[in-house]
């Protein structure tokens, strides 16, 4: 099996093992060994015959047996004619059967297609409701606009159908919480010291971060750590520009610089830039330039001790350069394990101009709030008043869902699966790994890599929006459910949202919900936009990823854990079990489609303290971040 690390925006490619059963599939029957081809070498009865059916196989058999014994009767007028007229029955026949077949499946590819699950949707409401809200609208010509078919046609349309009769039905009531006695058992505590200042007196740490916002999070915290342990001084870290993410964004554009110092000045020192005597040393003719090759990934403490720490006392300075996740989380002391938690929970802040946007959109997200979300104060600071407005009379505060859909064009090439785009969609993913992996595609040409069949069956594809959206309609939650999409700009463009659009209408994203003056700010910035999705995401009433290996996902459901008090649940999906669910779809009921996801979920929410060797900043509920007290009886 693969092992690809969950807290990896863009992992590292890794070996394959696929299980052996892969090996049996059946392979696909030659269309060149079709009977009636080589009876009459006739191309159109070929492809009627190409698929299976009782009722085929039943007259194709009669034909065969038929033109046998044709060879055998001798041309006698009487026998002549009555032969002949038997043929123009079964012809006959014939041709009112593939008539059948061929209006049965212009009705049920009439039936799969999305744009008609979107206006028949709609009807169902228009009914109910009494809103219309018209999908699918005809051109000029007179011609509905399709959507591209993404193979899931059939499930989405009982999906509109189970939402259209959830109406009068109770969602589940595990559906917006988290197994609240264990999870409440934990309470933050990483902010408690238990050792003096570092002085720094070895020398000074420069470190350069790649990847996006929430890698590069990462990567500060682990600097943070390493700075520790090497007793050295920190230099305000810097960010790597990247030719995916075309960001420029620097720490201080997305993190309070004042606080970040101060907040750890007891623990390490920190400084805006190197002394002059260091400033305009040659780093990498001395030696003192370590790179993601130098450095393996989860190195141990000890690695730094036996290799960094000479470099850093002989030359005073090292930089780390494209550091990420670079430092193992076990065996790390007690104390520096603290101090990383410490740094992602407390040392980094939003800078005001994204708390205050930030603060905006939750506002926008919650229509009829009378306070503050529990989380809200730890990611917008003071602008968390601002959300403490009179509600309407007699108006419920709304209750809303954030979903991750960590389906950008560079996951998806990554991956190596296919999503249902056919040629063309297997060329444009091709083009974009020569560009932005050419390892990969190196690989690819020298290496058999597993087929993306097999990569789906374990659980190694991210899930499409299609699978995201049947995955909350099977748990129960309504067509009227608030959902706000992060990550918005999925490989596929907006006919990718229509699935989810059509059986949400209340689903909405930043660019909905803000408008083009108050995102201008950000435009040319992704990472300050993706800390906008951090902030509706943390914050929101519920929230469900598609992929446990992206960073975002990683580190809001850690937040949501270390701040929430038992009280913020996350919907986990297990990628795998989900995968043999969804390979039915065109079979299943969709009873049996619901019982299923819903006790694959399920099973993920057991609430347990960190595995060994996984990352704090998702799984922050250990000794050395969390600290557990025994519910009362």
């Amino acid at each position: 099996m693969a092992s690809i690390t969950d807290d990896t925006e863009q992992p590292e490619f890794v070996e394959f093992r696929i299980s052996d059963r892969t090996n049996h599939l059946q392979e696909p029957r030659s269309r060149h060994s079709s009977p009636v081809r080589a009876l009459n070498g006739d191309r159109h009865y070929e492809e009627w015959q190409y698929g299976e059916s009782p009722l085929k196989s039943k007259l194709l058999g009669f034909l065969w047996d038929r033109r046998a014994r044709e060879k055998k009767v001798k041309r006698k007028g009487g026998i002549l004619w009555y032969q002949r007229k038997r043929v123009k029955v079964l012809v006959a026949v014939i041709a009112l059967v593939a008539l059948f077949f061929l209006v049965d499946s212009l009705m049920l590819s009439r039936l799969q297609d999305p744009a008609v699950i979107d206006i028949r949707v709609e009807s169902v409401q228009n009914s109910s409701s009494g809103s219309v809200s018209v999908k699918g609208e005809k051109k000029k010509s007179g011609k509905v606009k399709r959507p591209p078919n993404f193979t899931y046609g059939r499930m989405l349309a009982l999906a509109a159908h189970a939402l259209a009769e959830g109406n009068n039905k109770h969602e589940p009531k595990d559906l917006w919480q988290e197994p609240f006695e264990p999870a409440s058992a934990w309470r933050p505590c990483a902010d408690q010291r238990n050792w003096k200042p570092s002085g720094g007196e070895n020398g000074h740490i420069l470190v350069t971060a790649n990847g996006g916002m929430n890698q590069q999070r990462v990567a500060v915290c682990n600097a943070v750590v390493v700075a520790r342990l090497l007793n050295a001084t920190l230099v305000i870290p810097k960010f790597l520009y990247s030719s995916v993410w075309k960001d420029t964004s620097q720490f201080s554009d997305i993190y309070q610089e004042e606080h970040f110092i101060n907040y750890l000045t007891p623990d390490i020192r920190i400084v805006r830039e190197l002394p002059v005597e260091l400033r305009f040393l040659d780093l990498e003719a001395i030696g003192s330039v370590m790179t993601d090759v130098d450095i393996g990934k989860e190195s141990k403490p000890s690695f730094y001790l036996k290799f960094v720490l000479p470099i850093l006392l002989q030359n005073r300075v090292i930089h780390f350069l494209g550091f990420g996740n670079r430092l193992a989380f076990d065996p790390i002391p007690f104390e520096l394990q603290r101090l990383r938690c410490r740094c992602n929970f407390h040392a980094l802040k939003f800078v005001p101009k994204i708390q205050e946007t930030g603060a905006l959109l939750l506002r926008r997200l919650r229509s009829h709030a009378t306070q503050p979300g529990p989380l809200d104060h730890y990611l917008v600071g003071p602008y968390a008043e601002s959300l403490e407005e009179k509600g309407g009379h007699g108006a419920k505060p709304s209750k809303y869902l954030a979903l991750h859909l960590r389906f950008e064009i560079d996951m998806v090439a990554h991956s190596l699966c296919e999503f249902g785009g056919g040629e063309k969609e297997r060329e444009e993913l091709e083009s974009y790994r020569e560009i932005h992996f050419p390892a990969l595609t190196e690989l690819k040409h020298t290496t058999k890599l597993p087929s993306p069949e097999a990569l789906r069956a374990e659980g190694l594809c991210p899930l499409t929006p299609e699978e995201a959206i049947l995955m909350l309609v099977a748990l129960g939650f309504k067509r009227k459910t608030h959902i706000f999409v992060a990550g918005a700009n999925i490989y596929g463009g907006k006919p990718r949202l229509t699935a989810l659009t059509s059986l949400y209408p209340r689903l909405v994203t930043k660019e909905n919900l803000l408008s083009p003056a108050e995102l201008e700010p950000f435009m040319n910035f992704s990472s300050q936009r993706a800390a906008l999705d951090f902030i509706g995401c943390t914050a929101a009433d519920g929230f469900a990823m598609t992929d446990s290996g992206s960073q975002l996902s990683s580190l809001v459901s850690g937040y949501r854990i270390y701040y929430g008090g038992g009280k913020m649940p996350t919907i986990r999906p297990n990628k795998r079990r989900l995968a043999s669910i969804f390979v039915k779809n065109t079979t299943i009921e969709w009873k049996i489609f619901e019982q299923r996801v819903r006790k694959a979920i399920r099973q993920t929410k057991h609430v347990l303290e960190r595995p060994k060797a996984r990352s704090v900043y998702r799984y922050p509920r250990c000794k050395e971040c969390m600290c557990f007290t025994v519910p009362e009886l």
